[in-house]
């Protein structure tokens, strides 16, 4: 019988991944089983390589809906093959959360487990929307109160005749279908029909919408507004405090898809929260080590051959200098060789590395590049760690000057066949508004992957932003509307340049 392992209890925050504790992210790194709730953001699930499971609300695309009680035996099951369980919940694992059911059913079968607290939707709701749950001037207190008690019971347990009186804030989880009657009887347990109130859904998250009105006239802008769960009420004066930031950021509330290969997202995906857009996974293409890495070899055997070492992407960083490690060299092989650079990604790579670049043009393109390396490289010997394909115009630029130029294909750039169901639904529903287009061969591979019902869209309610003028040409060569280009060509300037056509200067 296999040794027990262990179930850790997990609060996920409640939408924006960056609110996820310390402690939570290392029980995600060192799981091998995750099962996680709906409302939990997926983005999470990049911090682990386990095989998670998601629970859903009803049976549906996303998997059958799971009963407590089957969620309580998974757990347990799991833990008994000896696996390190992660339950990663929305929020936190005991505010109205059923974390204490889990607890219970793991105690009483003997599993060992722990509790990870999570930043619950309450003071990130009431934070995120700019206001303060308690206040001196305003609220000394604060109750909690779920707007959603187990249907079964026969009758409420909430007092409203003294939740009426309560001079505090009141924060109701989950009572937005509830919301008339929650209303209703506050005011009639005597609280003032013109009590600031506000309703906050998808908190922390670029879909975040909140309605500030009386508590009187809440139901009524609620509903114009058209607001769906998951929500929070908040009641009090408290509400009379907002200083917004977050839905005021560049980016709030816009969906941009990130067409980069999935293991280079990270940077971009904190890049798009950090403006407040929602980052929507789109590989075209993936990348791939060489099928025979002889040619790798033979060049690092004869380093002490070359003058200077090009490097025109993270990749060709990574997996040249990767492999200079593998086969039992370090960085000392590159002594007295010089190291020229595309862009500040390249040069952020090398870094990793502990090298520094000697040679990075102003203007991050293969252009720019040969303009500044060919007075550089005047009879000299050059090599060059890239990809298996690309435009020619370093090799055409330096063959005018150098000695010579070599190139070393260290990494393969292979077309992504088609999107998967999901990309492809996420596309057909209108729900990305922007798509970043970061190199010809990128552009090349939308225009042929996109189906003709949503190329139809672009210029309209979905728009494309081109990384530089190269990749733009690319995108016309095929027939799509390019709406905004980069001026740095990198995607931190793909996202300036959708806030600039946001919010023009």
């Amino acid at each position: 019988m296999n040794e027990a392992g262990k179930v850790y209890l997990v609060g996920a925050g409640p939408g924006d991944p960056g609110l996820l504790t310390l402690k939570g992210l290392k029980c995600l790194q060192q799981a091998d089983y995750v099962l996680y709730d709906g409302l939990v953001n997926p983005l999470l699930l990049r911090h682990t390589h386990a095989n998670s499971v998601r629970t859903s609300r009803q049976d549906g695309p996303d998997g059958k809906r799971l009963g407590q009680s089957e969620i309580n035996q998974q757990l347990i099951d799991a833990a008994r093959q000896g696996k390190i369980v992660v339950r990663l919940k929305g929020g936190d694992p005991y505010i109205f959360g059923r974390g204490s059911e889990e607890a219970a059913a793991l105690a009483e079968a003997g599993i060992p487990f722990e509790v990870v607290p999570g930043i619950t939707a309450a003071t990130a709701a009431g934070e995120y929307a700019g206001i303060s749950l308690t206040h001196r001037e305003h609220a000394s207190s604060v109750t909690f109160i779920t707007g959603h008690e187990d249907p079964t019971k026969s009758s409420t347990s909430l007092d409203y005749q003294l939740l009426a009186k309560q001079p505090g804030t009141l924060v109701f989880y989950m009572g937005l279908h509830r919301l008339p009657r929650i209303v209703q009887s506050l005011i009639e347990h005597g609280k003032s029909p013109g009590t600031p109130a506000c309703v906050i859904t998808k908190a922390s998250t670029p879909n975040q919408q909140s309605v500030f009105a009386t508590l009187e006239e809440l139901p009524v802008e609620v509903s114009k507004a058209k607001l769906e769960p998951p929500s929070l009420i908040i009641i009090g004066d408290c509400a009379t405090t907002r200083c917004e930031w977050f839905e005021t950021k560049p980016l709030f509330g816009l969906r941009i898809g990130i067409t980069r290969p999935e293991h280079q997202t990270g940077d971009v995906i904190e890049q798009c929260i950090a403006l407040g857009a929602q980052p929507v996974l789109l590989p075209t293409i993936r990348i791939e080590p060489p099928d025979d890495w002889q040619l790798v070899d033979d060049a690092l055997a004869r380093l002490n051959e070359f003058d200077w070492l090009i490097f025109t992407s993270v990749n060709g960083v990574d997996a040249f200098l990767g492999r200079l490690w593998e086969t039992g060299g370090d960085m000392r092989k590159l002594s007295g060789i010089k190291i020229a650079t595309i862009g500040p990604s390249t040069v952020a790579a090398l870094e990793k590395f502990g090298l520094r670049s000697d040679l990075t043009p102003e203007s991050y393109r293969a252009e720019a590049l040969a303009e500044t390396l060919k007075p550089n490289t005047v009879g000299q010997h050059v090599l060059w760690a890239g990809a298996n394909r690309g435009r020619k115009v370093l090799i055409d630029e330096l063959q005018e000057v150098a000695a010579s130029i070599e190139k070393v294909v260290v990494y393969h750039n292979i077309d992504v066949e088609s999107f998967s169901d999901q990309e492809s639904g996420i596309l057909a529903s209108g729900e990305i508004d922007w798509i970043g287009l970061s190199s010809p061969s990128i552009a090349e591979n939308i225009a042929r992957q996109l189906p003709n019902d949503v190329k139809s869209r672009i210029g309209s309610d979905l728009k494309l932003c081109s990384i530089s003028p190269v990749t733009t040409a690319a995108a016309e060569n095929v027939g799509l509307l390019i709406d905004a280009e980069a001026i740095d060509y990198t995607w931190s300037g793909i996202l300036n340049a959708i806030a600039q056509v946001r919010t023009p200067q």
